[in-house]
């Protein structure tokens, strides 16, 4: 099983937003660009801008983590190469 930490960014809000899935990751984006509640949900604009694939849950699950303490847009934007 593959498991993914991912970054998307909406161009409406000009922010990005980091999770991670155990689902297919273009499924994870479908869902976070419906009208759901929460951060992501009812913009419809999300973009996949960078991901890593890993093979144990808990190694997806501390990269994410690690990102999310980072707090910063650049360095966001250099990992993602922008």
């Amino acid at each position: 099983m593959k498991y993914y930490t991912y970054i998307l960014f909406s161009e409406e809000l000009n922010k990005y937003y980091v999770g991670s899935t155990r689902d297919e990751i273009q499924e994870r984006l479908r869902r976070h660009n419906s009208n759901h509640k929460g951060f992501t949900g009812g913009i419809g604009d999300w973009e996949i801008k960078y991901f890593e694939i890993f093979d144990e849950l808990p190694k997806t699950r501390k990269r994410e983590l690690q990102i999310k303490k980072w707090k910063s847009r650049i360095m966001i934007e250099k990992l993602i190469g922008v």
